[in-house]
Formats: C-alpha cells, structure tokens, sequence
C-alpha cells in the first residue's frame, strides 16, 4: 500500500493543479517526490517567485529551468535586458546571445558574445561578417535589426572598413561606393551611417568634385532619414545646393539656419522659408511665436481654440485697428452664446469705432439690452451708462465722417438719446426728490417706442405714472399695454382679442394717441415683457379704476393745447427740442447749450443740478459729465456742472 502512496499524491496533486488549487497542488507534488512538476506547475503559470522558491528548497537543479523559462517570457515581451539579466543568474550567456541573434539583434549579441563567452568572438563575428556582405545589397529588406556594434571598436562594418582602406590606398572613387552602401535601413548605429555618409561627400569635394553633386544627393537624404539636419544642410551648401540646404533645415526645423541660409545665399527663397515657418507654427499650434511673423493669422489661431481673451490681449499690442477687428469678432461671438453684456463690456474698454462692419454688432447690443428684463432700477445704472458711452463714441464717429448725414448716422443718434434717456432715470431714481423726472423719461420713451418693445415701453411709462400720481396718463398707458400684451397671438397664448388679426397691430384703438407723437406703427415683439401673475396685476388695478370712473382716459395738455410729452405742437406744427433731462419739450423757461438744438427745461435742469449737489452721487455727476460732452456747456445756467 506504501508503494503506491505516491501516485495516489501525484493524482490528487494533478487534480488540484486542473482546479486552480497550486498551493495544496505544490504539497502533494512534494509528497509524491516529484518536486520538479510543482516547479513546472508554477513556471507554466509563470509564478516565478513561488517556482524559484520550490526549485531552492526542493530541487536546486530545477532553478536553472525557472530563470530560463523567465528568460523567455521577458525576451517575447521584449523585455531585453531583464531576460538577459535571467539567463546570465541561470549561467547561460550562450542562451542570451543566440535569442539577440534570432531577433537579429547583433548588437546585443557580439556585446554578450565578447563580455562573456570572449572565446567564440572570433566565430561570432564571422558569422555576423557573412550575414551583413550576404544581405548587403538587399536595401531596405534588411531587418532593422542587422546592425553593427559601435560598442565593440574591433567590430566595424566591413563596408567601412572597405571604405578606408581604398581611402588609405588613394583609391577615391572605390571608398566612395563602398561608403555610399551603408544605409540605414542595414544598421540602427546613426554614428557609422553618418561617418559614411560625411566621408562620402567630403572625399567627393575634395577629390572627385564631378561627383560632388551626385554622392550629396545620395548622402544628404540619409542624413536627414537619421535626423542629421544640420550636417545634411552643411553638405548641400558645400556643393552649392541651396535650395536643398534650406529644405533640409526646415524639414528639421532648423528655422534660424533656414532663414539665414536665404537671407545671406537665395533672398529669392525668403518668402518660401517664411511661409513653411507660418505653416509649421500653425501646424504646431503655437500661436503666440506665430504672432511674431503673421499677426493675423496668429491671432486667428487663437480665437479658433477659443483663447479670446489671449487673442485680445495680444491685438492689443499691435495697435487699434487690428484690437478693433478682434473685439468685434469677440463681441459677436459673446452675442451669438447670449453673453450681450460681456460684449458690451468689451466695447466699453476697448472702444467702439464707427466701422461699418460693426453697425450689426452694435444695434443687436442695443437691442438685446433694450429688451432685457431687469434692468429698470438705480442699480442698473453702469449698463444703461457703458451702452451710452459706447454709443456716444459710435455717433461722434459717424459726425466726422462721410456719413454724417445718413440714415445710418441719424438711427444711432435716435438710439443715443433713447439710452441717455435710459441711464438718465436709472440715476433719478436713487432720488426720492427726482421721482417726477424718472417718470418724465419713461413717458419720453414712448415716443420711440417703434425701436423699443411697444409692451414694455407703455408698462414702464404706465408705472412710472402711476408711482407719482399720474392717474390719467397710468391708465391710459397701463390700458395700451394690455391691449398690445393681450392682443397678439406671439405675446400671448395663442389668444387673440377680437377684431385683432394675429401677428399684426393694425386694429387696434389708437384714438388715446391722437395728435402726439407716440407711434402707431410699432414691431410686434417677440415674447411678453411680463409675467402672466404681472400681467394680472396690470389688468385688476386697470378694471379697478375704470370702475372707479374718477379717472379720465385722456392725456394731459399744456398752454399748446397739445399732449404735453409731445414735441410737435397740434395747431402750429412747431417742434420744440426735447429736455436733456427729461425728454419732455422745451417751451419757456429753459437752459440752452452750445452744441445747436441741446436745451432743458430750466426747472427740471435746477432741480436735477440741486439733487445732484446735495446727494454728491456719482450717478448723477456722471450723467453731467456725459451731458458735458454731449451738449457742451450750458449758456446760461443758473447752476453749473461743477
């Protein structure tokens, strides 16, 4: 029974081998006395470190087999040095040569072969010989493996050697073609291919010079194949073959060497330098070198990886028009990812020329702005301000120019007056003192209310009105306002008032509006300025008052006998100058400026110019510095800016 105890631990342990149990599987193989399976179960698992523990303990015979077999892994992962680490701790150094020599890895090879078995140089090295002469003129068949060993000095190509030895001899042309053999398709060693290929065309310029031309043709392209740019462009130069020069800097990017090439040798192949540079700096993505030979093009690169800011700061530096052009195409930019503001601001520090291509950019600020909610309070006061500003630049512009008398130019004047009138109340109503004027400018605006959504405007005028006890004026406003928010299908939900048609105001009751200058004719906005819970709110203060019937739907008049927020007068025709303050005609008593057709009503001005003494705010000094740049001074003030 003893004797077959071992087979019965060889089978159970070849059991737990199939089933993955190597720990109680090694147990029972040593039980069994075959230590070396154990060995092999863990080589073939590739567990080396539990293999090498076995083989040492158990069967110091096997140890070799498990660094050999490591070995092998290492080398087919490539592992080069770690294999041969293995195979020389297994005292195989023939093993490592002979696996260099299969993958044709010479030169790891004779290295193994001369450090370790010095004995076989000599058949090594002739074995390596007959395989370089054999396949030396195969080209680009050869591995790129079969090489020669820079390493092992007495190991020189044979080419080479060749070569020097018809050079010794005198024999010029011979050591030419055999240098001219070398490739570096036949050896990875750059050193050797480039010593051949120097020698190649210094031995033709020196001794063959009706050669030069073509052994530089045959060794340049080599040396540029290993990356040696700058000996391949000396060499061109030396058999005066400038254009291949300058190719083979830029091909090694050599711009300095290439430039200078054909600045001091072929001016006619500057621009071409200049152009690949320009080509390989966009290639290369380097926008900030690409600046500093073609602006525009840098500047391009930049804004197409969406480095703005980067772009800006850079067209900065190179004066306005070019700053100019890429703020624009910033701001469009900001406009078209709903960042209006953002554009404004850019406009606002960097300027805003009177540039044709800018005209769209500007109106769809204005327009954005105009239509934006929340903007109707005294913290709003630096947006309305910065648009004012912007545009203030935009029609001084246009005044100097061809234009000044276009449509273009008098549209942007309309525009300046409706955002001074904007940034104007945002000041006043920081100011209980200055009610009366804020709600002076929201009944103003109505009368550009064709540039302005009509909705809005007869909200904000309606309210204003109503804060100050305008009861007249609120409700006829207020009553406009629900007929244009509850009268078209795009401002509601698909609801629409009788006898209205839909997408169109050309229905409604414009009686209320009857010789003033409020336009009937109006763009019908896109979407409501209010909310639905708002719009309620309008409607119920609306009924109330009209139940109420203390209110008359009718507009207040003045000595005119005309509407008194109108400029033109109903019977004479005469139009009256609107108030800088107000917007209100300027009748009587007033305050006339030196730029023509600038005037105020003397008191609103007097009681602007007091509020703004008292408060010191900065608001309000600001819209006097604007007014002061706008009108020019005052003729007769009764208060001055200061």
């Amino acid at each position: 029974m003893k004797s077959k105890l071992p087979d019965i631990h060889l089978k159970y342990a070849m059991f737990l081998e199939d089933e993955g149990k190597f720990t109680e599987a090694e147990q029972e193989f040593i039980k069994a006395g075959k230590s070396k399976e154990a060995v092999l179960m863990y080589v073939h698992n590739q567990d080396w470190d539990s293999a090498q523990r076995v083989a040492e303990e158990n069967d110091p015979d096997s140890v070799t087999d498990v660094l050999v077999g490591q070995a092998r892994v290492a080398f087919d992962k490539k592992e080069y040095q770690k294999s041969e680490t293995f195979l020389l701790r297994a005292q195989r150094p023939e093993l490592a040569a002979r696996y260099y020599k299969e993958a044709g890895m010479w030169t790891d090879a004779l290295r193994v072969v001369k450090e370790y078995l010095p004995h076989k140089l000599e058949q090594w090295q002739d074995e390596y010989d007959r395989e370089v002469m054999s396949k030396g003129n195969r080209g680009p068949q050869l591995t790129d493996r079969l090489i020669y060993d820079v390493v092992l000095s007495e190991v020189r190509s044979p080419l080479l050697s060749q070569g020097k030895e018809w050079e010794k001899k005198g024999e010029y042309n011979r050591a030419i073609d055999m240098y001219v053999k070398i490739t570096p398709n036949m050896t990875t060693d750059h050193e050797l291919v480039e010593d051949a290929m120097v020698k190649a065309v210094e031995l033709a310029m020196k001794f063959v010079s009706d050669r030069a031309y073509d052994v530089a043709r045959i060794a340049c392209p080599r040396l540029a194949e290993i990356k040696c740019y700058e000996q391949a462009g000396e060499l061109y130069l030396g058999v005066e073959m400038v254009k291949e020069a300058i190719d083979v800097y830029i091909l090694g990017e050599l711009w300095p060497k290439a430039k200078r090439c054909a600045a001091e040798m072929a001016p006619k192949y500057e621009q071409y330098v200049e152009d690949a540079y320009v080509a390989f700096l966009k290639q290369k993505g380097q926008a900030e070198q690409l600046v500093d030979v073609d602006v525009i093009a840098g500047l391009d690169m930049m804004i197409q990886r969406g480095q703005w800011d980067k772009a800006i700061e850079t067209a900065e530096q190179q004066g306005y028009e070019v700053l100019s052009k890429y703020v624009a195409l910033y701001a469009a930019n900001l406009i078209k990812d709903g960042n209006t503001l953002k554009a404004l601001d850019l406009f606002s520090r960097y300027g805003a020329p009177a540039n044709p291509q800018n005209v769209n950019i500007y109106k769809r600020i204005i327009t954005d702005i105009i239509s934006m909610p929340g903007l109707r309070s005294a913290e709003s006061y630096r947006t309305w301000a910065d648009l004012r500003d912007v545009l203030f630049e935009i029609v001084e512009g246009l005044s100097k120019g061809s234009a000044a008398s276009s449509p273009q130019a008098q549209e942007f004047d309309v525009m300046l007056e409706v955002i001074h009138y904007y940034s104007t109340r945002c000041a006043c109503m920081q100011h209980k003192s200055l009610d009366t004027l804020a709600a002076k400018l929201s009944i103003s605006l109505l009368r550009h209310s064709d540039v302005i959504p009509c909705d809005k405007a007869f909200y904000e005028a309606g309210v204003a009105a109503k804060g100050v006890g305008w009861d007249n004026m609120a409700f006829v406003f207020l009553n406009r306002y629900l007929d244009l928010s509850e009268g078209n299908v795009s401002l509601g939900d698909a609801f629409l008032m009788p006898g209205i048609e839909e997408g169109s105001l050309d229905m409604l009751d414009n009686s209320d509006f009857a010789d003033t200058d409020i336009p009937f004719e109006v763009a019908v906005p896109e979407k409501q300025h209010l909310s639905e819970e708002k719009r309620e709110e309008v409607k119920e203060w609306v009924l109330a008052v009209s139940m109420d019937q203390k209110v008359e739907q009718v507009l207040p008049s003045d000595e005119r006998d005309t509407y008194e927020a109108c400029l033109v007068a109903v019977n004479t025709g005469i139009t009256s100058p609107p108030c800088v303050i107000t917007g209100y005609p300027v009748l009587r008593n007033k305050i006339e400026f030196k730029r023509p057709g600038k005037a105020a009503n003397k008191e609103d001005w007097n009681k602007f110019i007091m509020a703004t003494k008292v408060s010191h705010s900065p608001e309000c000094q600001d819209v006097l510095r604007f007014l002061g740049n706008w009108c020019g001074a005052p003729q007769n003030p009764s208060y001055s800016f200061n």
